[in-house]
């Protein structure tokens, strides 16, 4: 009889039983599912952002001698909600890639008719995720993430929103010092305000830009059969 090498082996197709399938498939079934209810999660941290940031346009167009310090207030809030998100993206990511890996690895070589085989050892890697469950992604990766898919529009609506509010109420700005005067937030000079508010949102965009370089990086060329997430 011939011998296998150990690479033979691992291409060999795999043939579960119909109680395994049946259990696959309940588990996938269950992984879509916690999948779908932390997307909905995720969905209404964006809805708390976006309706706050309403209010806060509300309330400061309201009347043209109404404050704009509900614009500079709802920006640190939408930065809570970030962070919120973030947190609770780590969580559907980690469902969200078990599904996909079950969808790629297993479900689409049997609709091609090619037959289930473990030649990546994606089984492995699923196996050992279960065993030994732990994030995907950072917190990090995690805030760059929902900050480029929505937060940064939100803080652009807010930013432009404030100095749009503070260039045109109650009239129109002919000067400098009109901008420090209306954007002093009681002893804290304009100046100071005005310079917080372009680091903080110069802050927020080199952020974002720095983590998607980074993911750009992980995912450049990347084959690795344990890549999960």
């Amino acid at each position: 009889m011939d011998q296998k090498t150990p690479l033979e082996n691992l291409s060999q197709p795999v043939v579960f039983t119909a109680a395994e399938l049946g259990a696959i498939a309940h588990l996938y079934r269950g992984e879509v599912y916690r999948s779908t209810i932390w997307r909905t999660r995720l969905d209404a941290t964006t809805n708390w952002a976006v309706a706050t940031l309403g209010i806060a346009l509300s309330v400061t167009f309201s009347s043209p001698e109404a404050s704009p310090l509900p614009l500079l207030l709802v920006g640190l809030l939408c930065i809570v909600f970030l962070i919120f998100e973030a947190r609770r993206y780590r969580y559907f990511n980690v469902w969200r890639a078990r599904a996909r890996w079950m969808e790629k690895h297993l479900y689409a070589p049997m609709l091609r008719g090619e037959g289930v085989t473990t030649a990546n050892r994606w089984n492995e890697t699923l196996a050992k995720d279960y065993m030994a469950p732990h994030h995907h992604v950072s917190m990090l990766r995690a805030t760059g993430r929902r900050l480029r898919r929505n937060y940064v529009w939100i803080l652009g609506i807010q930013a432009v929103a404030y100095y749009g509010k503070v260039a045109i109420h109650p009239t129109p700005l002919d000067s400098l010092d009109q901008l420090w005067a209306r954007t002093a937030v009681g002893p804290i000079p304009g100046e100071f305000v005005v310079l917080a508010g372009f680091v903080f949102n110069g802050a927020w965009i080199g952020f974002a830009v720095w983590q998607l370089m980074l993911d750009m990086r992980r995912n450049r060329g990347r084959e690795r059969a344990d890549a999960m997430g």
